[in-house]
């Protein structure tokens, strides 16, 4: 049985926003929804006072709040709330072991911080077992909905395919089935160095035979996917320049953007690359960390 759509909530616009889209994505994805508070961690800027007790009733109320107002919105909603002692990285990063998603919220632009505070929340997506989804607050898609005149043309779920398959699986199967939930296309984005031979010494011509043949991997990879998605459109993207520049460009019209992240052997190593931190700072849309090996 798959696990819940698993979102930290602190009460906050960020957490509130992460919430809206953790619910719609669960009724799309058929799944339930475990609502998270961690009562030892919550924002700064929330005058509760310090003893326990009165943290503890802070908590609960804002788990009540957010469940009535998700189930408002999504009718028959099946969905539970926790709240805990634990500090927040360590409860959603142990209710990672057993969800289908965690989601946390992204306060504006620039370092993520919603739900949890800077590189708490890098902490978490670095350590999640299961796929991470950051939502920025005030997102219009996700506050208003998809038939929004701001959220029209994001019609794309776009993945990064840097690495060859079997490495890339996880997240093409992710891309491909929320983009099945969703009905939109996927878009499969992959970037070549400024210079094919340095990677490509016997090419023909500055560009082409390398051009050629990483169009021809890529198609390659994405093949068994879009024999197993055949009702996703898949649109396949490559182009010259760094590897973020080249994501961050080709996101332009994305519901869902999609990166990758290596697993390491140790629970206590986690690192978030180049591509990872360019698309959660920069990208207005949500965004995906999968992890690979």
């Amino acid at each position: 049985m798959a696990g819940p759509v698993v979102v930290g909530l602190d009460g906050s616009p960020a957490s509130v926003t992460a919430a809206w889209w953790a619910a719609h994505e669960a009724v799309v994805r058929h799944l339930p929804v475990l609502l998270l508070h961690s009562w030892t961690t919550q924002p700064l800027d929330v005058p509760v006072a310090q003893e326990a007790l009165s943290k503890q009733r802070h908590g609960g109320r804002v788990l009540q709040r957010t469940e009535a107002e998700l189930l408002h919105r999504h009718a028959g909603l099946s969905m539970v709330t926790e709240l805990v002692s634990e500090p927040a990285s360590k409860a959603l990063v142990d209710a990672g072991e057993t969800a289908t998603l965690l989601v946390l919220g992204s306060r504006g632009h620039g370092s993520v911080a919603g739900f949890l505070l800077g590189s708490v929340s890098l902490h978490v997506l670095g350590l999640a077992q299961c796929p991470s989804v950051t939502v920025r607050a005030g997102d219009p898609a996700v506050a208003h909905g998809w038939s929004h005149p701001a959220a029209i043309d994001r019609q794309e779920v776009v993945v990064g395919v840097q690495q060859p398959a079997p490495t890339a699986d996880a997240l093409l199967e992710f891309a491909f089935t929320a983009a099945e939930a969703h009905g939109v296309r996927v878009r499969a984005v992959r970037a070549l160095p400024p210079s094919s031979l340095v990677t490509h010494p016997h090419a023909p011509s500055p560009g082409d035979g390398y051009e050629a043949d990483e169009r021809t991997r890529l198609a390659a990879d994405l093949a068994p996917w879009q024999e197993k998605f055949p009702g996703v459109e898949v649109v396949d993207h490559v182009a010259r320049g760094s590897a973020s520049q080249v994501l961050l460009a080709a996101s332009a019209r994305s519901r869902l953007t999609v990166v990758g992240r290596r697993r390491h052997p140790s629970p206590l190593t986690w690192k978030l690359g180049p591509v990872a931190h360019a698309a959660l700072h920069h990208l207005p849309c949500p965004v995906a960390v999968v992890t690979h090996d």
